[in-house]
């Protein structure tokens, strides 16, 4: 080899070391970066005649798909745990646990209380009233909660019309990506910035909805739901939703009411969608919230049904609403959805709309007051409170309760419910820390990329040793 081959050979090796040292100090400076590869440097023999040297092929980013893939699933499956277990931790709060005093048990219970106060002194015109009271406070509290459930069924509408324009954006993004990365891989280059990129996009429309990335010709990708649908395949699809301002206890996609999801504007199953965080905001807004819905209508039916038994209170008309009734009417069985949020106190025995708190004591239709010491009608209302009788709604089965039992029963229902949603988000973030765990094990490792620097630095100065010797060589043939 001549002097002027060992130079060059020398500066290409310089040339690879400097590289080199540049690809370690960008894995180290994004070692915690989320969605970075690991870049790694490809080099090969460069022989021409008598000339040598080292070539630099390209860039390689190192990436476990697999890992990667499995972490966005298990990503998403935490995503849609998390909006079931807020859905059911709020709910709780809203209605109170077993044994809140504030909460609808509680609530019940201070009414029935005050029924035995007012039976032990019926002439106590203030514990009449206190009765009163505690009635209205068990309107309230079951009224607040339907309201605060309908809040939530918009809250869940509001937060799918941001994924579906998330997504939409995202899909968008990937298909730009997937032109730039097969450009560049059509003209021979590296596109690991690209990648790294891309891949975020992709963790970003994972977390939304669970997916399987295909990779296709030059470094692009199609991306295909869980559920089977098309999302992008050379171009991306387009979700289509309808926001609603407000969501009502009467609207529901099955009436047609509510809106679903579009693919490329045909109707698409939510399932096919499903089972990320879109996915959970649809179970809030669909089945959760409709169910827990359907459970305060039936625990308000209960309380007015009881109440409107002739036999409590005889002197009540035909068709005349009891102690609870709604909107100020009788209840019509066929009408019972959104009777939560209609249930009121019979305004005979409220003072605040020019009713009398004695009329618990005389009777609800009594035309004159009755002996002031007669609790007949109070032990009544108390009897009715403790009698047993079958819901005839809200899924809560056919035995016989108490309306302490039904309100009891939907309280543990809804604790169950929220400890098992809770359990399956424990399991599903478990999943998703042990799977970022392992992605981050497999990406970069700074002590081997430290030692990588080592060597590079090494090979960087036995080059430039090289090219001393040459010159100096050089140096005496100059001198001959």
């Amino acid at each position: 080899m001549s002097i002027t081959g060992a130079m060059n050979a020398a500066i290409s090796g310089m040339r690879a070391a400097a590289r080199g040292s540049e690809i370690v100090s960008n894995n180290i400076s994004n070692a915690l970066t989320p969605s970075y590869g690991k870049r790694g440097l490809e080099l090969s023999a460069l022989s021409y005649g008598a000339t040598g040297g080292v070539r630099i092929d390209g860039i390689t980013r190192h990436m476990n798909e697999g890992v990667a893939a499995d972490r966005r699933l298990a990503d998403a499956a935490q995503q849609n745990t998390q909006a079931a277990v807020s859905f059911f931790r709020q709910l709780e709060d809203i209605a109170g646990l077993a044994g809140d005093s504030s909460g609808l048990g509680g609530r019940l219970a201070a009414f029935e209380e005050s029924l035995i106060t007012a039976a032990s002194r019926p002439d106590a015109v203030e514990r009449l009233g206190n009765t009163v009271t505690n009635a209205q406070w068990l309107v309230d509290g079951i009224g607040n909660a339907a309201r605060d459930i309908q809040e939530m069924r918009t809250r869940a509408d509001t937060e799918i019309a941001q994924d579906v324009q998330t997504l939409n954006t995202a899909l968008q993004q990937v298909e730009q990506l997937n032109a730039q990365i097969n450009t560049t891989r059509s003209r021979n280059g590296d596109s690991p910035a690209l990648l790294d990129q891309r891949q975020a996009v992709l963790d970003t429309i994972g977390a939304i909805v669970p997916i399987n990335v295909v990779p296709r010709d030059n470094g692009t990708v199609a991306i295909y739901s869980e559920g089977g649908a098309v999302l992008l395949d050379i171009t991306a699809a387009e979700i289509g939703f309808e926001q609603q301002n407000i969501v009502t206890e009467f609207q529901t996609v099955d009436a047609g009411t509510l809106s679903g999801l579009t693919l490329n504007g045909q109707d698409v199953r939510t399932s096919a969608l499903g089972g990320g965080r879109l996915g959970g905001n649809f179970a809030v807004r669909d089945t959760y919230s409709v169910q827990a819905q359907a459970q305060l209508d039936a625990l308000a039916r209960d309380l007015v049904e009881r109440f409107a038994d002739p036999a409590v209170d005889p002197t009540r008309g035909a068709g005349d609403p009891g102690l609870f009734t709604d909107a100020g009417a009788a209840f019509d069985p066929l009408n019972e959805v959104g009777l939560s949020t209609r249930l009121s106190l019979n305004a005979a025995v409220d003072p605040e709309v020019g009713g009398e708190v004695t009329r618990l004591r005389d009777g609800l239709g009594a035309v004159v007051a009755g002996p002031a010491g007669d609790a007949t009608l109070l032990n009544s209302l108390r009897t009715a409170l403790d009698t047993a009788r079958a819901p005839a709604s809200g899924g809560f089965g056919t035995g016989a309760r108490s309306a302490a039992d039904l309100f009891s029963s939907f309280s543990s229902a809804l604790a169950t419910t929220r400890s098992n949603a809770e359990q399956d988000l424990s399991f599903s973030s478990a999943r998703l820390t042990e799977l970022t765990g392992l992605q981050m094990s497999e990406g970069v490792d700074t002590d081997q990329e430290l030692q990588n620097l080592l060597l590079i630095e090494r090979a960087y100065a036995a080059n430039a040793r090289v090219i001393q010797a040459a010159d100096a060589m050089l140096e005496t043939l100059t001198r001959l």
